[in-house]
């Protein structure tokens, strides 16, 4: 195994143990500003409750997951030295806006809602958990704006043999970006809805605290419920803007080798590799699907794979099972939204269906995860689409010092997640402190 290699393989366990926290973060700060704000319009203790509960969540996930985002920036001087100084003048502006202004709002923010509840009036009090969500998804969005830069460069222009920032509105505003944002934060915001819904519904089957988390249930239900349907929906358009800009990204996806007018998806398909040029086995063609998918249109043309050399093809079969894996979850998610919605008032009657939902709490996780990796792994040999190969971008050290950190990361994260998970199921199984007396 090479530099490379390693580089990459660290780079990828430290954001997919990264992105176990965020998603929830993202998902869980909006939910418990609804409930806390439910609270400040009624009066109803009961919403009160809830986000303490929910909150107290909510700060768990936040701090053990700060520790996993600090490591994933500083391996950019790290492990991509190369790149980031080829690329720094566009991609470092954007991940400095995102740690001076958003973090900083956001964790400034929520240190006065963890401990001003009795200092503050409970409006104000909600309203700082309100910055809090929304400096969350600011955050978020400066994140995926650079991301989506490496997926599809914008606004620059090579100097001095270096790519230097030409157009910054062209760079945050780009449609790439704007789609990766809408994608990845109503997914997040799935995944905080399932959470709060399968401990509601783990509470519901021990008959603890019946009211308040039928309240929480239903709440989570018509959020879910929402999320799903854009998520899928909008999944349609994301798959168009892919095609627009990465369409060797979308061939992989599809592991569709031939060009083609009315190109089909096939329900059943077993992917060929970069090298065998063809699938292994194809069943149940769907003609037009898609052509319908990339560009609307039923008789569109859809390059394949062998319109590029195999050295810039991406992994086929990887790209092809995260996404067939991701829309698979994501359609099930959706259906199981929809039950909860319709079933929300009358959950005593479905306890199997507690029980699934409850056993069904990994499914967002898993779908995000494998979105992320047809994300990045889709992109390659690119680490810039079309600009700069990954094998162009590592620092130039020691295979033996990548490997050694790589197994430093993977213990260390582990064992956060370890920590992440013992007291977030600690204290949801405990649930909410008991009501005051009447």
């Amino acid at each position: 195994m090479d530099v490379v290699f390693l580089s990459r393989l660290q780079f990828a366990a430290a954001a997919y143990f990264h992105f176990l926290f965020v998603p929830l973060t993202l998902g869980l700060s909006l939910l418990v500003a609804i409930m806390e704000t439910k609270f400040v319009r009624s009066g109803d203790e009961d919403y009160l409750r809830m986000a303490k509960f929910w909150g107290k969540l909510f700060v768990i996930n936040f701090v053990v997951g700060v520790v996993t985002g600090l490591t994933l920036e500083f391996q950019f001087g790290t492990n991509w030295s190369r790149y980031s100084a080829y690329v720094g003048d566009i991609f470092g502006s954007l991940l400095a806006i995102e740690a001076t202004v958003a973090f900083f709002l956001e964790s400034t923010f929520l240190g006065l809602w963890i401990f001003g509840w009795k200092k503050l009036s409970a409006k104000a009090h909600a309203a700082t958990i309100w910055v809090v969500a929304l400096a969350s998804s600011v955050s978020a969005y400066w994140i995926l704006s650079a991301n989506a830069w490496m997926q599809h460069p914008v606004g620059y222009e090579i100097r001095n043999g270096r790519a230097e920032l030409t157009d910054f509105w062209a760079v945050i505003s780009q449609p790439f970006a704007v789609h990766t944002f809408i994608h990845t934060i109503t997914a997040a915001y799935l995944l905080g809805g399932f959470f709060v819904l399968a401990v509601s519904s783990y509470h519901l089957l021990k008959k603890n605290e019946t009211r308040l988390f039928t309240k929480s249930f239903k709440l989570a239900a018509t959020w879910s419920l929402i999320m799903a349907v854009i998520v899928v929906v909008h999944g349609h358009y994301n798959g168009s803007e892919v095609a627009r800009t990465q369409p060797t990204k979308l061939a992989a996806m599809e592991a569709h080798w031939e060009t083609q007018t009315k190109a089909p998806i096939y329900a059943v398909v077993i992917p060929g590799t970069s090298d065998r040029e063809n699938n292994l086995f194809e069943f149940l063609p769907l003609p037009g699907f898609l052509s319908m998918l990339a560009y609307h249109d039923f008789q569109a043309e859809v390059k394949g794979l062998k319109e590029w050399p195999a050295s810039e093809r991406p992994p086929v079969f990887l790209s092809f099972v995260s996404f067939r894996t991701m829309v698979a979850l994501g359609v099930l998610m959706l259906l199981m939204a929809v039950l909860a919605f319709w079933w929300r008032n009358k959950l005593d009657q479905y306890p199997w269906y507690l029980k699934f939902q409850l056993y069904a709490l990994p499914l967002p996780w898993i779908a995000i995860q494998l979105g992320w990796t047809l994300t990045e792994v889709g992109r390659q040999p690119w680490i810039v689409y079309g600009m700069m190969k990954t094998s162009d971008a590592a620092s130039p050290i020691a295979t033996s010092q990548v490997a050694t950190t790589l197994v430093g990361f993977v213990l260390l994260y582990s064992l956060l997640a370890l920590i992440d998970i013992f007291l977030i199921t600690k204290f949801a199984r405990r649930g909410p402190e008991p009501a005051p007396a009447e």
